[in-house]
């Protein structure tokens, strides 16, 4: 697998997400939950030309739904990750695609139309964004950084809890961020321009590539108690940069 084609095809998505139209082209699918033209586009766009490149890899797309795969290679694809924010035209969105193999996620790519930089990793190669080598910041504690949350906008009856969470991180922590795309807050993460990011409620097409794009930069990523993440399984996570991982984790 050529990750320079892959990141080609994931780039080439541009031009849906750049048609204002489509992006107006809305259906709701529950409560601050929406699929637009764009995320529909994007999907079948990557489907078939993922499927000329590798027809042998299955394919595991957010608008399809969570299901059962017949192998042990697929695609997961969230076509646009920050769906609210593209409908808004508030432009923080992402196209992320991860490759899974036999239990782990072995490529990802992270691609932010809107600021062109194409964050990516393959196991065991490190990260990058735009060819420059990727790393975890340096913060040895929450006191020397920004932390990104994730609010579970499709979970409100989690907001007491949630934002109680919030609140102890905010004491301890120079100041938290919000961008709603849980993609590019783990990318931010792996490239140090946050400390960390947590989130109670996720899929894994909003984590599947982070979370290798976190780790070849040095990061840390786990599910709230700790636990190993599934690349296939929901969940709440929280990545950091490893040295401020248990302090985060321990106010959550």
């Amino acid at each position: 697998m050529d990750i320079n084609e892959v990141m080609q095809l994931v780039r080439e998505t541009r031009q849906f997400v750049e048609n204002r139209d489509m992006a107006g082209h809305v259906k709701v699918k529950g409560l601050a939950d929406y699929v637009t033209q764009v995320d529909t586009n994007i999907q079948n766009f990557l489907r078939e030309k993922l499927g000329e490149l590798a027809p042998e890899v299955e394919f595991l797309g957010e608008e399809d739904g969570l299901h059962a795969m017949k192998g042990d290679t697929f695609w997961i694809l969230d076509p646009i990750d920050g769906t609210t924010n593209l409908v808004h035209d508030y432009q923080h969105s992402t196209v992320s695609l991860g490759l899974y193999s036999k239990g782990e996620i072995i490529l990802g790519v992270i691609y932010d139309p809107f600021r062109e930089e194409m964050f990516y990793a393959e196991k065991g190669k490190g990260s990058f964004v735009n060819g420059r080598p990727i790393h975890v910041a340096e913060a040895e504690n929450l006191g020397q950084t920004i932390i990104a949350i994730g609010t579970a906008p499709y979970q409100k009856e989690l907001a007491p809890r949630n934002f109680a969470c919030f609140q102890r991180v905010f004491e301890k922590c120079e100041d938290i961020r919000r961008t709603g795309s849980a993609a590019m807050d783990l990318a931010y993460t792996a490239a140090g321009r946050i400390g960390g990011y947590f989130e109670a409620r996720l899929q894994p097409w909003d984590f599947a590539a982070g979370m290798l794009i976190l780790t070849e930069a040095g990061g840390k990523i786990t599910r709230y108690d700790g636990s190993e993440v599934n690349p296939v399984e929901p969940g709440g996570i929280v990545a950091t940069n490893g040295k401020l991982h248990e302090e985060l984790r321990a106010l959550l």
